[in-house]
């Protein structure tokens, strides 16, 4: 029992001593976040169904690594209208996106492997971190300011080219 005793004692002495002369001291870190901007990377043309008219064109940045594709357009804090960010992945598959870390509302544009509109999901809220699907298979996700689909009365079935 004593020897019990002693040993709570000796470990009750340590921690109180490390608490004193290191560990328990807090230190306040502040991390300041790098201001990510925009890159031009390329040029895109919306054009309708039928590719004879042009509905929209955007200087574009391209994600097509996976560090690219993960981060996206998360920690930025305004795009210009006439931006976007195209991600180009290697297979054709239904996919799914967040808005984790974003801070811009964003509208989600899904495209086939024919870089032929597939689906929408309008005006993703940020920092949100529901999944937002593109309910068939994409190769291609371009990602534009919330309501642009709308100003640019975009459709299932128009193209793109970039």
């Amino acid at each position: 029992m004593k020897q019990r005793f002693f040993i709570q004692l000796v470990f009750s002495l340590t921690l109180c001593f490390n608490c004193l002369f290191s560990s328990c001291k807090e230190e306040k870190k502040t991390v300041k976040q790098t201001k990510v901007t925009f890159k031009k990377e390329g040029e895109l043309s919306i054009y309708n169904t039928l590719k004879d008219s042009v509905k929209a064109k955007l200087d574009i940045e391209i994600a097509d690594n996976d560090y690219e594709i993960q981060t996206g357009l998360m920690y930025r804090d305004y795009m210009k209208p006439n931006r976007g960010m195209l991600f180009v992945f290697e297979d054709e598959t239904e996919r799914y996106f967040y808005m984790k870390n974003t801070q811009i509302p964003l509208d989600i544009i899904f495209i086939n492997a024919n870089k032929s509109i597939v689906s929408f999901q309008k005006n993703a809220k940020p920092f949100d971190e529901s999944s937002l699907p593109s309910n068939v298979p994409a190769k291609y996700v371009l990602e534009v300011n919330a309501g642009m689909s709308n100003t640019w009365k975009l459709s299932i079935g128009d193209f793109i080219d970039f």
